[in-house]
């Protein structure tokens, strides 16, 4: 969206949504009228199996307060003492939620929490989700993020990585335990690093009991400024994921002038309170990475996430099949290949 600029005297507002632009001027009218504005602040997120048309069409026609639609994806309830900015995202089967309400007193924005949760009924989501906030530079320059909610229900076989030691769950619990912060998945694309980084962030909600929230990026120009870095530190997020961080994470000394920043907050003087920093990239040798990246006492591991021997993609089809007449044919069919090396994503594409 074309960003808007509105002028209250003499400050310069920008906004990438109406909302924000709307929610901006009340608040400096307040201000310059010297009463009293929306004092109490919440937020609300979920995720329900029903059409995203359906759901808000039957906040919208809630006759408790007004509601202007914004395309379909975006609305605002304007209620006695009361805003609430909606925006709503759609998956293939499931919609995701977020609402920012604002209002006069505690009672009244935990009302409208209950409201807007009643209206998603037996619809919303219980299983264990994660957050990514995505992160991107827009076409004029500057840092913009979308919020997507994600489903942690993700299956992963030890089968796929045979590298780790242990087992996948056990890696990663142990990596939430550590002190380290880093975690470098390496290795060619389709071998299940991104499986892998999935499944650290649902065990971080598991653990937090609500949804776990990820700063994300796989734009490396947003990484170019310290913005994000800054959200990171000072917001509420639990990890910071850097998927195809290939360039970030070179050695400084051949030309790399960004890596400082992560290493700044990973172990540096600004520390990350126990929050995660993940990455995952294509370089296929180890000397590419930065040794400051990978040094102990701020990395973790640094796992080299490889292709399947053909026995070992031959076992994990079976493992995966198990159950199922005609994946179990078709892993069959795989042992009968021979195949060679194989990547996970080769693996459950042979499923199909």
């Amino acid at each position: 969206m074309e960003k808007k600029q509105e002028k209250f005297s003499g400050v310069t507002f920008e906004s990438h949504r109406i909302g924000g632009l709307v929610w901006s001027n009340r608040v400096v009218g307040a201000l310059e009228d010297r009463v009293a504005g929306y004092s109490m602040h919440r937020e609300l997120r979920f995720a329900a199996r029903i059409e995203l048309e359906v759901l808000m069409d039957a906040i919208a026609l809630d006759p408790s307060w007004r509601v202007h639609r914004n395309g379909t994806t975006e609305a605002f309830i304007d209620g006695d003492g009361l805003f609430i900015f909606v925006y709503a995202t759609r998956k293939a089967d499931y919609s995701s939620w977020f609402f920012y309400i604002y209002g006069t007193d505690v009672a009244q924005v935990e009302g409208a929490k209950e409201r807007l949760l009643a209206k998603a009924g037996s619809t919303r989501i219980t299983e264990p989700m994660f957050s990514i906030d995505w992160h991107f530079l827009t076409c004029r320059g500057s840092l913009e993020s979308a919020a997507i909610e994600e489903l942690a229900n993700d299956v992963l076989h030890d089968a796929a990585y045979p590298e780790i030691q242990g087992g996948v769950k056990s890696f990663i619990e142990r990596y939430l335990d550590a002190p380290e912060t880093v975690l470098v998945l390496q290795g060619p694309p389709g071998t299940g690093k991104t499986r892998l980084i999935r499944a650290v962030l649902a065990a971080m909600s598991v653990r937090k009991g609500q949804p776990a929230q990820a700063l994300y990026t796989g734009d490396m120009r947003a990484l170019q400024s310290d913005e994000a870095f800054v959200k990171f530190i000072t917001g509420d997020h639990d990890a910071f994921v850097v998927e195809d961080a290939d360039h970030m994470m070179k050695p400084r000394a051949d030309g790399n002038e960004h890596l400082h920043r992560f290493l700044t907050i990973a172990d540096g003087v600004v520390r990350a309170q126990g929050r995660k920093i993940v990455f995952s990239t294509n370089l296929p040798n180890v000397g590419d990475l930065d040794e400051a990246l990978v040094r102990p006492g701020r990395c973790f591991a640094r796992l080299n996430v490889r292709k399947l021997a053909g026995a070992e993609a031959v076992a994990l089809a079976a493992e995966i099949a198990s159950g199922d007449a005609e994946k179990e044919r078709r892993a069959a069919l795989l042992g009968e290949r021979k195949a060679g090396a194989l990547s996970l994503a080769e693996v459950y594409q042979a499923l199909q």
